[in-house]
């Protein structure tokens, strides 16, 4: 479909979907974006939502700066998927078992591990830089040092929200009905320490008085305030890949121990939340992917639908006009708050059918009717990214 430009800001504003059905909230918030002089440029995906300082489903190009609110508080969120050699009909009809099971191995919500999780006991989980990374732990914010052990113990661990851990079927092709295992997880509390801390520092420094959303406050280049974000922020995204990657290997793990003739593909990881050194037109800068995906030529991603819809593995296209961009899910259409008022469990229940998943008021606020189509989603990025799959959750598990 191919982008439109918002009207009425300095830096270019492209924009993957209707710039008139954007809530008002969140173009305004594009425009005060594309009025930083020191933004390059803006591409707004097609789940683009109201956020916090940046728009969710923006990824924003800046010469010799960064806003950490750009990035999100959950620094380093994003996906993991691995495609198994299992198929539907290896799965039993009552996948209640398997939902407890992986319950049991994998903490959720608020929950952490009683004791740190020790990766060499972890059977499949990558070994190497583990001692090097908690070292670097010491470098941290100092403020931050005395949430070491509750950043230990939440390694390995899932969070709520929109957080969650599926098994699904592929859909459609030659590979109609391979089991595919995916999670979505983030950095946890302490990559939301960390970036709520330096938000707070941005917000206090001078260069930051005048900008139109003092959440917009900037690091520049060449300053011990930007070399201390981005010193926490490179740590906190590896700690999200991490989390991920222990998960994974523990839900591949629970799979094995049901299914002892499993195998697995090579898995695909990618973050939605996070900065990049790029680019473009012989120009460098650092792009800040807040619910985004990169979608260079050839890199595989993952952009998931809500806890009964199904996901989509995809790959990215390299679309310079975006950044090399695509949407990190469906995107919200509605707030929680809105969806509690506007949902109910039966209507969860009727629109999670056929998936072994909670359907109580605890989770109402990620029903599917709250979500964006997933679908129409996908249309409007086909110059982003080509479909690899399409998957459909039988299991989902929620914080």
């Amino acid at each position: 479909m191919g982008f439109h430009t918002l009207a009425g800001t300095r830096a270019p504003v492209r924009v993957w979907t209707d710039p008139y059905g954007i809530e008002p909230q969140a173009a305004k918030q594009l425009r005060n974006i594309g009025a930083l002089p020191w933004v390059e440029g803006v591409a707004v995906m097609p789940d683009v939502h109201f956020g916090k300082g940046a728009t969710i489903g923006s990824v924003i190009a800046m010469r010799q700066a960064v806003s950490p609110a750009a990035v999100g508080v959950d620094i380093g969120c994003g996906m993991s998927a691995v495609r198994t050699s299992l198929t539907a009909a290896d799965l039993p009809d009552d996948l209640a078992g398997l939902r407890s099971a992986i319950e049991a191995a994998i903490p959720v919500g608020f929950a952490q591990r009683e004791k740190a999780v020790d990766p060499r006991r972890v059977r499949g989980l990558e070994q190497r830089g583990w001692d090097e990374f908690w070292r670097r732990f010491a470098d941290l914010d100092r403020r931050v040092a005395q949430l070491e052990v509750r950043a230990q113990r939440q390694l390995g661990t899932l969070g709520g929200g929109n957080h969650f851990i599926e098994v699904c079927l592929e859909q459609g092709g030659a590979d109609e009905g391979r089991v595919w295992l995916m999670l979505h997880s983030g950095s946890r509390n302490i990559g939301k320490e960390l970036a709520e801390r330096h938000i707070g520092v941005a917000r206090g420094l001078p260069h930051n008085a005048d900008l139109p959303d003092r959440d917009l406050a900037v690091f520049l280049a060449g300053t011990p305030e930007m070399q201390a974000y981005r010193r926490d922020l490179w740590w906190a995204q590896e700690y999200a890949r991490r989390n991920r990657a222990v998960m994974l290997a523990v839900f591949c793990n629970v799979v094995r121990d049901r299914f002892p003739q499993v195998r697995y593909d090579e898995p695909i990881s990618c973050h939605h939340n996070y900065v990049a050194e790029e680019s473009y037109g012989g120009v460098d800068v650092l792009v800040t992917r807040k619910g985004a995906i990169r979608a260079g030529q050839g890199d595989l991603g993952i952009i998931p639908g809500s806890m009964g819809t199904g996901s989509y593995i995809v790959r990215g296209k390299g679309n310079p006009d975006a950044y090399c961009s695509a949407s990190h899910g469906a995107g919200r259409r509605m707030s929680r708050a809105q969806a509690k008022r506007t949902f109910g469990t039966d209507d969860l229940a009727a629109q999670t059918a056929g998936v072994e998943c909670r359907k109580d008021a605890g989770v109402v606020d990620e029903i599917p009717g709250a979500y964006k189509d997933i679908t129409e989603v996908m249309a409007r990025q086909e110059d982003l990214v080509e479909v690899v799959a399409h998957l459909k959750q039988v299991v989902c598990v929620k914080g």
